[in-house]
């Protein structure tokens, strides 16, 4: 079994709320978490970002019509290099 880097961590209250002090080295990436109870335990996960083609599932679709970039240039085949 490896070993695991552990730490003690101050509780503190927010309002009504208990907080953790997070020392550093174990910060969590974004500014969201997940929290659930494993028996004792309280685990704290980061909040997944989407990724680029969830974003994108999310945008409607364009119903443009785009002009036509190549309209009068000579083709592919007639350029010297």
């Amino acid at each position: 079994m490896a070993k695991m880097d552990m730490r003690h961590a101050r509780l503190f209250r927010a309002g009504p709320d208990q907080a953790v002090r997070i020392p550093q080295g174990f910060e969590l990436p974004g500014d969201e978490v997940i929290i659930h109870r494993e028996g004792e335990r309280l685990v704290i996960e980061p909040v997944a970002r989407p990724g680029l083609l969830a974003l994108l599932a999310t945008l409607d679709p364009i119903d443009d019509t785009f002009p036509d970039v190549d309209d009068g240039l000579p083709p592919l085949d007639d350029i010297d290099l």
